[in-house]
């Protein structure tokens, strides 16, 4: 598999440095909004970097079999649950969104559940329902993987079709850190204990339970994951294929992406080992509470925008840093120069 990823212009990028060496400060006086906006040129290919006036949010919607386990704080009937929130506007990523003018569209990628009542294009890249209890069974059947990665790459092509300048992918699914927490495990070699994180604020004795599925499902995957196909079909979930096929195309597609947490954390590792030049075109929206995050972070070399303590995933972090690169622009765009200076 491969896939024509165009490169950032650094000539762009350098271009905007020095304009922005030359605004009324002093050198490096807006320490990392310099840093942004000259990633935004590079990003465009131009100085200075085009508004980034429609921003939209796909919440990539799963269950995760290890849900069962008593992994999680909540049942997995609240996916399906807050599918119906999303589409009512009053999620929290929704609320959060209005205020940046984001949009938020679901996508019901493995919800356990047939959701017969919501839209149908809610419903129209279904893989399955509900991902496997990857402690004792693979998370997708043969196949599901690369459906799931196709139908993440074709929903970042109807986002682009249809205008985004930049693009956040959310996610919602009881059990989600724990596959996340596996998936940062396997491709980075990590300890388990170390990746595995409170998720929904589950006590120490669910912690435990958490360190036990994951330990089990790398011990039941083995050598599989060193391949990103046979990792998401083992370990991994339909969601995470979607999102990694999202990642990917947004890349292809020469569109930025302001990771959120924990879960696209995960998955923009397995799409960087897909396609290892689509790492150039993310940023970090911001750093989960969620220690495989950081690790996850730490081998894309990214450095989050914001650190607010968030864990509600959905994008509603990254959302929240989506101001900042606004005023990257407007730094580079509106202030004056020194050499106009009287």
């Amino acid at each position: 598999m491969t896939f024509d990823i165009p490169a950032l212009d650094e000539g762009a990028r350098r271009e905007a440095r020095e304009q922005i060496d030359g605004l009324v400060k002093p050198l490096g006086a807006l320490g990392r909004l310099e840093e942004l906006a000259a990633w935004l040129c590079a990003a465009h290919g131009s100085v200075p970097p085009r508004p980034l006036d429609d921003v939209r949010v796909i919440v990539f919607a799963g269950d995760h079999g290890v849900s069962a386990a008593a992994v999680s704080a909540y049942p997995r009937e609240v996916t399906a649950a807050m599918v119906r929130v999303f589409l009512s506007g009053t999620s929290g990523v929704n609320v959060l969104a209005r205020q940046v003018g984001a949009r938020v569209r679901v996508v019901d990628i493995a919800v356990d559940g047939d959701l017969a009542e919501v839209p149908d294009e809610v419903r129209a890249f279904k893989i399955r329902r509900g991902s496997g209890a990857i402690d004792v069974t693979d998370a997708l059947d043969r196949g599901e993987a690369e459906r799931a990665f196709a139908a993440g790459r074709a929903i970042a092509d109807e986002e682009i079709d249809a205008g985004a300048d930049l693009l956040i992918p959310g996610d919602m699914g009881i059990g989600n850190t724990t596959v996340a927490a596996a998936l940062v495990a396997a491709m980075l070699g990590l300890p388990v204990p170390e990746v595995v994180g409170t998720g929904t604020g589950v006590d120490e004795d669910g912690w435990a339970r958490k360190i036990a599925v994951v330990q089990s499902a790398l011990d039941r995957a083995g050598a599989r994951v060193a391949e990103p196909f046979s990792l998401l079909t083992a370990i991994g979930s339909a969601c995470a294929a979607a999102t990694a096929g999202f990642l990917v195309q947004a890349a292809v597609r020469g569109v930025p992406v302001l990771l959120d947490g924990v879960f696209s954390g995960a998955a923009a590792l397995v799409a960087r080992e897909i396609a290892p030049e689509a790492a150039q075109w993310w940023l970090a929206g911001h750093r989960s509470t969620e220690p495989s995050q950081a690790f996850a972070l730490k081998a894309l070399g990214l450095e989050p925008i914001l650190d607010l303590g968030l864990r509600l995933g959905e994008g509603s972090g990254a959302v929240q840093a989506v101001p900042v690169l606004r005023g990257a622009r407007a730094m580079l765009t509106e202030m004056g120069r020194l050499a106009d200076l009287a």
